[in-house]
């Protein structure tokens, strides 16, 4: 299954979540891009953020940032 617009748009909001400190978390503001909104709504709904609008990454969260980020690395690598 090929990732469609919705998860594209989850993982790359995932991506923008700090990943030096489990203390960082991100606010998406209400003047913020709507495909950005509904994605921090989503990913709340799916238990992967704490905030319907962003706040901290949950355990599943931090283990997804990981990941995300691996494959970002790999197919961004030259």
């Amino acid at each position: 299954m090929p990732f469609t617009k919705e998860l594209t748009e989850e993982l790359n909001l995932i991506l923008k979540f700090p990943n030096k400190s489990l203390m960082q978390g991100l606010k998406v503001h209400h003047d913020a891009d709507p495909s950005m909104i509904a994605a921090a709504k989503r990913l709340h709904e799916k238990g992967i953020v704490t905030q319907n609008d962003g706040g901290y990454l949950t355990d599943l969260g931090h283990d997804l940032a990981e990941h995300a980020q691996v494959i970002r690395s790999a197919l961004t690598h030259t």
